[in-house]
């Protein structure tokens, strides 16, 4: 007989042990389901290089949307360390020269950084740009930990028609465009409308906008913070918070098939075993979640002495019976409604900071941000424009981040005071389509070639000398490809958002009937919640999700 709970979660990221924390400690009885043998999904922290004793953020690496509320709710140690410098971005057309972005710069200092890559007159159109992001973020970030507001609701929180329109209305590049004349300029406030996400910053389907606004209103500043002690230590004191209000957390446990009515099959130490739940809180992907549910409808037939379960791809059926799908448009139609990530993931340990070309900067403060490579807006269009192709972007766009420099805790003491550091590098337009086109081997060896041949674009040496050897003398390089993300953490296409990000409220006519739909965290079974980075205003490391789908069980058991 299935053991029975009043909540089931399937996976434990963040988000599902967040969710796991809050029921537990509201008297539910939780059971979490992990399929690997650690917790924490993509916010971990792992040694990557045999016999190096540095613990990187392996996939995820920054926090910027997790609230303050769920660490003061679950009483959580966690240390977050501000960056005084925002970015530094070399200027492609004279790598000599580099915009840095120090956010404790005055006016004139200000002046003189926009000047040195000939784009002074941007100065005053930053700093207006970006007192517009902050108007918006604090209008909307509190909203994420409350049930959804309607779109008017969230527009009349904003209360500025022109910035609502700037950031919601009309395609990203637009907007940029009208307030800036610079291409690095342009460049820079581009890329987190792209970080993940394929698409033209021109394109009316607005997915840019969408990827813009998370990036943007974080905390309710948009600042970007550097966790001490990586990624593992916020997934970390999630599971501790978890387990201390009583959740039983399981690892090794794969959860096999989902039936609506809330059983849940999964396999543990080689045996199958059930459990039950009032409840099921789905912390995977969402195209991963309807895998599931086909299997548990599977085992519902055979329960019930039904021969078969009708596959969901079979043909569409008319009164005058099947429409047949040529089999190619079929496995279009696929890839099509498929999640599809765009980025590649480079970790790195150095021996010491590179030099770059431009002289007047310290690697200590452009590597101390986010350090931008090749992102002209020019060259972002062109770079998307290639990949559409099928063609690996050259050059490739990259975002840098130097972890250790902000906590070189992540390294043993000795390792730290000889100078080494992490680098950690997230290559843009780079969509899962490529591998249409190349194995995912010689994917991965391209894709890293492309990431040092960018890299040593803008150095004064070859990033190669640089990087430090493992214990069997081996480059300490570690590549992840889209596919390589799937694979290790059920990322459909390696997309890290775990599908297309929707908008942070709901549309005027949408239904609210349910505390699930008010969260928004409903499936089409009502048993059945999300709870990761799929939910509505999931994406990123916030445990937003978990939060939301928590308080959707309480206010259904409530009322």
């Amino acid at each position: 007989m299935p053991h029975t709970h009043d909540v089931v979660i399937i996976g434990g990221g963040h988000n599902g042990l967040a969710a796991a924390a809050y029921l537990a400690g509201a008297g539910r009885s939780v059971l979490l389901l992990e399929r690997d043998d650690h917790l924490g999904g993509a916010a971990v922290s792992a040694q990557a290089f045999e016999g190096v004793d540095a613990r990187l953020s392996r996939y995820s690496y920054l926090v910027s949307l997790l609230p303050q509320r769920i660490i003061d709710d679950l009483g959580l140690d966690v240390r977050l360390v501000r960056r005084r410098y925002s970015s530094y971005t070399p200027d492609p057309r004279d790598p000599e020269r580099g915009l840095l972005v120090d956010v404790e710069a005055d006016a004139a200092s200000a002046r003189d950084a926009f000047g040195r890559v000939g784009a002074a007159d941007d100065t005053d159109a930053w700093q207006a740009f970006y007192a517009d992001t902050t108007r918006v973020a604090e209008a909307l970030f509190s909203t994420l930990t409350e049930p959804l507001p309607t779109r008017s609701e969230a527009r009349a929180l904003v209360a500025d028609d022109r910035v609502w329109n700037e950031f919601v209305e009309q395609p990203l590049g637009r907007t940029i465009d009208a307030r800036f004349a610079d291409d690095l300029v342009r460049g820079v406030v581009a890329t987190d409308g792209l970080i993940g996400t394929f698409t033209d910053l021109d394109d009316p389907a607005l997915d840019a906008n969408r990827c813009f606004l998370y990036h943007v209103i974080g905390g309710g500043t948009g600042d970007w913070d550097v966790p001490i002690g990586g990624m593992g230590a916020v997934s970390g004191e999630l599971a501790r918070a978890a387990r201390q209000a009583g959740a039983e957390l399981l690892t090794g446990a794969e959860v096999l098939a989902v039936d609506p009515e809330g059983l849940v099959r999964y396999r543990l130490d080689g045996a199958d075993h059930e459990a039950s739940a009032t409840t099921v809180l789905a912390n995977v992907a969402p195209a991963v979640l309807d895998g599931l549910l086909e299997a548990g409808s599977t085992d519902a037939a055979a329960r019930a002495g039904r021969a078969t379960v009708a596959p969901r791809d079979e043909p569409p059926f008319s009164p005058d019976g099947p429409l047949e799908v040529p089999p190619v448009v079929r496995e279009r139609l696929r890839q099509l409604a498929a999640p599809e990530g765009a980025q590649v993931k480079v970790n790195l340990l150095l021996t010491r900071l590179p030099r770059l070309r431009d002289t007047e900067v310290a690697p200590e403060a452009a590597f101390a941000g986010t350090f931008h490579i090749n992102e002209l807006e020019s060259q972002l269009d062109a770079a998307y424009r290639a990949a559409a192709r099928g063609e690996i972007p050259s050059p490739l766009p990259c975002e840098i981040y130097c972890h250790t420099l902000s906590d070189a805790s992540i390294l043993e003491p000795e390792l730290a005071a000889s100078g080494a550091h992490t680098l950690t590098v997230f290559g843009l337009h780079v969509p899962h389509r490529l591998l249409e086109r190349f194995r995912n081997d010689e994917l991965r060896e391209r894709l890293q070639a492309a990431v040092l041949d960018s890299l040593n674009s803008v150095l004064a040496e070859p990033i190669e000398d640089l990087i430090a050897t493992d214990a069997a003398g081996r480059p300490c390089i570690e590549t992840k490809t889209t596919l390589d993300l799937e694979e290790a953490l059920r990322m459909p296409g390696g997309n890290i958002f775990h599908g297309p990000l929707s908008w942070p409220w709901a549309d005027d006519d949408a239904s609210l009937a349910t505390p699930a739909e008010r969260w928004g965290v409903a499936t089409r079974h009502p048993r059945i919640l999300l709870c990761g980075s799929g939910a509505v205003r999931g994406g990123a490391v916030s445990g937003i999700g978990g939060h939301n789908a928590a308080m959707a069980v309480l206010e259904a058991s409530e009322g």
